[in-house]
């Protein structure tokens, strides 16, 4: 087994005034040639944006962008004609293809919207443009529940890539293990809250933890934790 551990505290860090946010890869003016991706997964940006302020309307092609709200309402438009608002609990995905055009802003003006922004490069260049939004309710707890795959017929929503992200809320003293999807592909823990361990490796709030050359690892939870686990392939 190959890991990277990419701490909370190393992560990049963006602060405008109405928005503050953190880049596990490169991205903007956070540039770091040994943090350009995992495998195929691009961006996981960790953003909190200021009552009624947002990114105005901007464009991206050949890519799935999927948004997850922590805290908060985030609304989106585009240029397919998409308008909707995505709360915690919902989970929201793009797949940008030959080009989109879209804004995204804090709903609320007496609140911050707190989201994660997750890029993934597709499989397939080119394809037609797509939304797609769900809501995922209250998970099921020490149970990994599946929010992202490449099969439209399965759970959470689906992107044109053999990636498949799960959610876990688990509660102290609790052991699992995780089996990678497909051979060639890695896994990228992603820590919303609490303490694990893998393989030794103790995980706090905002690490992560990538690993490949694998078919599955063990977790242990060492206090009641919140967190993501992105199955992505390794080749480019």
């Amino acid at each position: 087994m190959k890991t990277v551990l990419h701490t909370a505290q190393s992560r990049g860090h963006a602060f405008f005034g109405w928005l503050d946010s953190y880049h596990s890869f490169s991205f903007g003016q956070f540039h770091d040639s040994k943090r350009m991706h995992f495998g195929v997964l691009r961006v996981l940006n960790d953003d909190t944006v200021s009552g009624g302020r947002g990114f105005g309307l901007h464009p991206h092609d050949n890519m799935e962008i999927i948004s997850i709200p922590l805290e908060g309402d985030l609304e989106h438009n585009d240029s397919m004609g998409s308008n909707a608002v995505i709360h915690s609990g919902d989970v929201q995905v793009m797949s940008a293809g030959t080009g989109i055009v879209h804004s995204e802003y804090n709903k609320n003006k007496d609140a911050p919207v707190k989201f994660l922004q997750i890029w993934i490069m597709p499989s397939k260049p080119n394809v037609k443009p797509r939304y797609q939004q769900i809501t995922l309710g209250s998970l099921v707890g020490n149970e990994l529940t599946q929010i992202v795959s490449p099969l439209p017929e399965s759970a959470g929503v689906w992107v044109h890539q053999d990636a498949w992200i799960h959610w876990g809320n688990f509660t102290k003293n609790v052991f699992t293990s995780y089996h990678l999807k497909r051979p060639g592909n890695g896994a990228y823990v992603f820590i919303l809250k609490g303490v694990l361990e893998i393989n030794g490796q103790v995980l706090q709030s905002r690490d992560a933890y990538g690993m490949w050359d694998t078919e599955q690892f063990d977790i242990k939870v060492n206090d009641d934790s919140s967190f993501l686990i992105i199955d992505v392939p390794m080749e480019l």
